[in-house]
């Protein structure tokens, strides 16, 4: 029975990159190149997909978890010598196999289709994804014969004079017959300066054999791009923010300035709402429709409810109900969760701490290890003291309650509906409801001590 079947190259440590990190998982967008990748091949059916790894494997494997199979590659002896290391998982597969390299995060999985009906069709034991390059130089160039087939691939180096003018080229990944792929590996030879095997001397053994080489020419160069060092990963970066940045405006997303604004993968984002430049959405959140995300603000791992405003703000894992807004410069710190219709002001911090419907924290006030009920004003100021030195202590309001300026609420302390604590005050008891709670010393005045300071004159 005939198969599908993916290789993904992602044993190369990647010295030119100048970093701890393997290669494969510096992140585009936030998801790591070898999780773009794969994440594309999933798209289309595939019988087996199999990873090659060497250098941090344990990590590329820990990124991708049980989404593939994995094959190791000890030694660092070239693509062709990595492919062979699947043979145990692939040798004896009939079908097609593609081979793509896992520091190329651009590919689409339309394009990986493509490249499989063109190779299923045309009868070629191999066929070779090229795209015309605006600057072909140093890329191998693809020599096509009268009948449009490959007749060889030819480095910049090795190209004549003729050669070099031809702007078709080799992006490095193929499909194969997956029997024709493991039998001219034994032949492939590492007599090179590297000592290395290369995968595409594969395709010079088969114009050897007389077999045809097929070449299926992609429309967009970008997605060929490889990720070398680090102006390479910032050149994918911007290639694929602008693609996502545009699916959003295409589903009813508004952007001011979408060069200036960052959405990772993922994303997801309702119709008619508008981000300001300056903005970072990222990880695992999800933005409401009609929301305002205003300019700088920035969101991680966040959910936020529809017609909500975020103006120059910070969310970190928390929510926002419907109706709700903050900032501007204020921080919602992981597991805050914000009711309907609560409004954050300026300088306000919220950790672990839920606020219900319909309060107000004005301006000026950290909310940590709290619940707060629903319609209470917070004033300016005000400071939710949870930390004792060893251990974080919790915090309730009741609804419909008065918290006044400067009031510091020392945790554990439970205060009930309806209650009212004057301005200045710190709390350490509890507060029954319909209680004021005063707790500070009645104010004295010295008279005439003003001229005894010493700079008095």
């Amino acid at each position: 029975m005939a198969t599908r079947n993916t290789i993904i190259l992602a044993a190369g440590k990647g010295t030119r990159m100048k970093s701890k990190l393997y290669k494969v998982l510096h992140k585009v967008c936030g998801r790591t190149m070898v999780d773009c990748v794969l994440t594309q091949v999933e798209k289309i059916k595939m019988d087996h997909v199999v990873t090659v790894v060497g250098y941090g494997a344990e990590d590329v494997e820990k990124q991708l978890g049980d989404r593939c199979q994995y094959a190791l590659q000890e030694k660092q002896l070239g693509t062709g010598d990595a492919v062979k290391q699947t043979a145990d998982i692939l040798g004896d597969a009939d079908g097609s196999t593609m081979v793509v390299s896992g520091d190329t995060p651009l590919f689409t999985a339309d394009t990986f289709q493509h490249l499989f009906e063109e190779h299923e069709k045309s009868g070629a034991v191999a066929t070779v994804l090229t795209s015309k390059a605006p600057d072909p130089f140093g890329y191998g160039r693809i020599v096509r014969g009268n009948d449009g087939n490959v007749e060889k691939i030819v480095e910049q180096k090795d190209a004549s004079e003729e050669e070099q003018k031809i702007d078709e080229i080799n992006t490095g990944v193929y499909v194969f017959n997956n029997q024709e792929l493991f039998d001219a590996l034994k032949l492939v030879k590492n007599d090179n300066a590297q000592g290395e095997y290369y995968l595409p001397d594969v395709i010079g053994i088969f114009k050897q054999q007389g077999k045809k080489i097929g070449a299926y020419e992609m429309s967009d160069f970008n997605e060929s791009m490889g990720v070398n060092d680090r102006v390479a990963l910032s050149k994918a970066n911007q290639v694929m923010q602008r693609r996502i940045n545009e699916a959003h405006m295409r589903n009813g997303v508004s952007m001011i300035n979408p060069d200036n604004t960052y959405i990772d993968f993922g994303v997801e984002i309702g119709q008619d709402t508008l981000i300001e430049p300056g903005v970072h959405i990222t990880g695992n959140s999800k933005i409401g429709s009609d929301c305002k995300i205003g300019a700088n603000s920035e969101i991680r791992d966040s959910i936020v409810h529809d017609n909500v405003t975020v103006t120059s703000s910070l969310l970190e894992e928390s929510e926002m109900m419907p109706g709700s807004d903050i900032g501007p410069y204020s921080h919602l710190r992981p597991n805050a969760v914000i009711g309907k219709n609560v409004h954050l002001g300026n300088f306000v911090e919220v950790k672990k701490a839920q606020i219900d419907e319909g309060t107000k924290v004005g301006h000026l006030t950290y909310v940590g290890n709290a619940h707060l009920g629903k319609n209470i004003n917070v004033g300016c100021g005000v400071i939710f003291a949870n930390y004792d030195g060893k251990n974080k202590h919790n915090t309730n309001v009741g609804s419909d309650s008065f918290i006044g300026s400067n009031a510091n609420l020392i945790a554990p302390v439970n205060l009930d509906d309806h209650t009212f604590v004057a301005a200045g005050s710190t709390i350490t008891d509890d507060v029954k409801q319909y209680d004021m709670a005063i707790a500070r010393q009645r104010q004295t005045n010295k008279p005439g001590y003003f001229k005894k300071l010493p700079y008095y004159k």
